[in-house]
């Protein structure tokens, strides 16, 4: 099964940095052999590090990462306090103003995409109203959680969006497909990559130009995600500036992964997205200001004094 396009959402995670000084001293530090093995024990890890910089580690690694900043929809969403129109719109202008190219939202401004989240015709005709160029679609990969969600069963709801990408197909609109709950349910528990699997081809049989899988609770881990995948090279990543929201359908979910982490650990690779790190953190002050809440970003708690 081959997809033109993967991208992955993920959910809140927690960065741990720390320099390798403070973890191994020097050799002159340390007496005897002890401090001999510590002193080799730095090299290596000086050593690898070097290597990280070369970019001998990260080869297989894209040299560019899309990033879909999801936080003026599905970030707000969730978020118990009201924001009033105008600072949605502010929002989203200073966002694009970082060099972020693909938002979701219905703010339009000229060389950003815009995307949004289509369940039905009705919505379909709303986002065209708009002048939306591109929409998306969401199915589960848990049947329970497609119930809670979007009162429907899988396959009910892949039926239901059929009318939706024929008339976006007609119209020169873009479809995207959303899969939910890619790692784990909060009613059902483990999801089988083989249930995901099902759900992503249905969406791009359809028409869906890329595939975004969600792990909407965040109980991911590398092995889980690597068993899901067939192939890896995934170079798009859905993520929220501040982490705002996450599912307001899926109990326990942690939140979405703060724009800003990513953005920090991809450029920390040598990876290329086009985002100004400074701008984003200072949006991400911005917003979390008007909710009245701490930021969302460990990188943004970091740096916040220093901007």
């Amino acid at each position: 099964m081959m997809f033109r396009s993967v991208s992955v959402g993920l959910a809140k995670h927690s960065l741990n940095t720390g320099r390798i000084d403070n973890l191994f001293p020097s050799r002159g530090n340390i007496q005897g052999g002890l401090g001999r093995t510590a002193g080799i024990v730095r090299e290596f890890f000086i050593r690898e590090a070097s290597l990280v910089v070369e970019g001998r580690l990260t080869r297989g690694l894209p040299k560019e990462v899309k990033i879909v900043e999801v936080g003026p929809r599905d970030g707000l969403q969730n978020e118990a306090k009201l924001v009033p129109a105008g600072v949605k719109i502010d929002l989203i202008e200073k966002l694009a103003d970082c060099g972020l190219k693909n938002i979701e939202a219905t703010r339009r401004i000229p060389g950003i995409t815009y995307s949004a989240l289509v369940p039905n015709m009705k919505g379909y005709e709303k986002a065209r109203a708009l002048g939306v160029e591109e929409i998306a679609v969401f199915g589960g990969a848990s049947e329970t959680f497609s119930q809670k969600n979007i009162n429907c069963s899988v396959e009910e709801s892949i039926k239901r969006f059929s009318e939706v990408v024929e008339a976006a197909r007609k119209d020169g609109v873009r479809v995207r497909g959303y899969v939910s709950c890619v790692a784990g349910c909060p009613y059902e528990g483990h999801i089988s990559p083989s249930a995901v699997a099902k759900v992503a081809l249905q969406l791009y049989e359809l028409g869906c130009y890329e595939i975004s899988l969600g792990d909407t609770i965040g109980v991911g881990t590398p092995g889980t995600i690597a068993a899901m995948l067939q192939e890896m090279g995934i170079a798009v990543v859905d993520t929220s500036v501040c982490g705002l929201g996450g599912c307001p359908y899926a109990k326990g979910a942690s939140g979405n992964v703060a724009t800003e982490d990513v953005v920090y650990m991809l450029h920390g690779c040598g990876i290329h997205t086009g985002v100004d790190l400074n701008k984003l953190i200072k949006v991400g002050n911005f917003i979390s200001k008007h909710l009245e809440r701490s930021a969302g970003s460990k990188v943004g708690l970091a740096l916040k004094s220093k901007l």
